[in-house]
């Protein structure tokens, strides 16, 4: 039996890992709970812990994963995203299919979600401080075509450590949709000047754009909007082991 909050929490994460694809911050699992303290979402997820609701990986940062919901009693299994083997193992968690304890016949996958495409891998894009993102038309990563959508889509390796907050550690490489529009709270990459390009959480304040990082250690860096262009937003994440 969970408490009000412990439920609460619990479904707010697994609904954050859905929509976005990392795990929430605790000062966002703070806020959605109105708790005065951080310590309490500690007491909570400690408790989820104990009680299998809830696994916490502590190697990596803000890494939850949801092992089952309380409605429904049942483990959520992590679904990998590569559907053909390579050597890069996606980081996103995706808790929200249900499947029934016994044994059954598994459903005959689409031809859709057994194909796959090319993306070009560029090269390095600044987690940290920007750098230039260096491009080599003959590098590639292969990617699930189920993971896309619809249009155009590139890879970049991540360098630096100012998004491990959000799960995005240095040698992940980021799944990007092209596309110069973003919502608030979305990450990007950014090209700054037309010559500096980095990977950062996009904020609209009037007539500036902030460029934020999850680390603690990293500033916020706010630039007018004309010295920055979007070049597209993060769709999935892949890391290598």
């Amino acid at each position: 039996m969970l408490t009000r909050k412990q439920h609460q929490l619990l479904l707010y994460i697994d609904e954050h890992l859905r929509r976005t694809g990392y795990s929430p911050s605790f000062d966002e699992m703070k806020d959605a709970l109105e708790l005065r303290s951080k310590s309490g979402i500690h007491r909570l997820i400690s408790a989820l812990e104990e009680r299998g609701f809830l696994r916490r990986h502590h190697h990596r940062a803000r890494a939850l994963e949801v092992l089952r919901l309380p409605h429904m009693g049942l483990e959520a299994p992590v679904v990998d995203a590569v559907a053909n083997p390579a050597p890069f193992v996606p980081t996103v968690v995706e808790g929200g299919r249900q499947d029934l304890p016994g044994t059954f016949s598994e459903a005959p996958r689409s031809p859709v979600e057994n194909t796959s495409v090319q993306l070009p891998l560029y090269g390095r894009i600044a987690a940290g401080l920007p750098i230039e993102a260096l491009q080599d038309d003959s590098a590639q990563i292969q990617v699930p075509s189920s993971l896309l959508g619809t249009g155009e889509h590139y890879a970049l390796t991540v360098a630096g450590d100012s998004m491990i907050e959000a799960g995005i550690l240095d040698g992940d490489v980021a799944i990007i949709r092209r596309g110069e529009v973003a919502d608030n709270g979305q990450i990007v990459v950014a090209l700054i000047d037309d010559q500096e390009v980095t990977l950062k959480k996009l904020r609209r304040r009037g007539s500036t754009i902030a460029l934020e990082a999850a680390n603690r250690e990293y500033e916020t860096r706010i630039l007018p909007a004309a010295r920055v262009r979007i070049q597209g937003r993060l769709v999935a994440l892949f890391r290598q082991y």
